[in-house]
């Protein structure tokens, strides 16, 4: 295999696994980017339990071990929602913040509060969002990958150009160096991503004791 090839061949399947991480947001297991919104997918079956009185739609967005929490602040806030309008919103909040926290803590992503509805969820989700819609995800894989390759482009440039003057200096070398680094630690997370590994960078830093310094 040519190093073009090898080169284009790595950028499609780092594309593939960002795909992968951004429709993964709609699973049951992980809405990262906006499941905390008003109008993100945790909030709307919120919603529609307290409109139905079923709490089906909700309990597939926390693990087993929330459910009993789940379902207590439901039925606490179906009772509380029959005691007029100003009830019914204090309920609702209550559960809507209820099932987004424990939800986060599903994901292993700490609860911040609910956004407001219309919050920018970011292009990714925004693209998984219209490629859920239209059925097709092909725009979304060439838009993923475009960006993947400027960055590895940008950054390869970068190392090369330092590279040139490397040795003219210590601090030259620093540079080169630093560009070095970014280089090699933005390829390694693409392609660890793709694969949906920890990156070697990542696992040594989560494993260093606490007040370790790394490099």
């Amino acid at each position: 295999m040519t190093k073009q090839r090898h080169f284009q061949k790595l950028i499609l399947l780092a594309a593939c696994g960002w795909l992968g991480l951004s429709i993964a947001l709609w699973s049951p297991w992980a809405a990262r980017a906006h499941c905390d919104t008003m109008d993100g997918p945790v909030v709307v079956a919120a919603k529609k339990a307290l409109d139905t009185k079923d709490l089906t739609p909700v309990l597939k967005w926390v693990k087993p071990d929330y459910e009993p929490e789940v379902r207590t602040t439901f039925a606490k806030a179906l009772a509380v929602r029959m005691k007029g309008q100003e009830a019914r919103e204090v309920a609702d909040r209550y559960f809507f913040e209820t099932v987004v926290r424990l939800h986060r803590a599903t994901e292993g992503e700490p609860y911040t509060g609910l956004k407001p509805a219309g919050t920018d969820p970011g292009p990714a989700v925004r693209a998984a969002d219209l490629a859920l819609e239209t059925g097709s995800v092909d725009a979304m894989v060439q838009h993923l990958t475009g960006q993947v390759a400027a960055g590895l482009r940008e950054r390869f440039h970068q190392a090369v150009a330092k590279k040139k003057h490397a040795e003219a200096s210590v601090a030259a070398g620093r540079e080169f160096v630093k560009a070095y680094v970014d280089f090699m630690h933005y390829a390694e997370k693409l392609y660890q991503d793709a694969l949906g590994h920890e990156s070697h960078h990542e696992a040594t830093a989560r494993a260093k004791p606490q007040g370790g310094e790394h490099h």
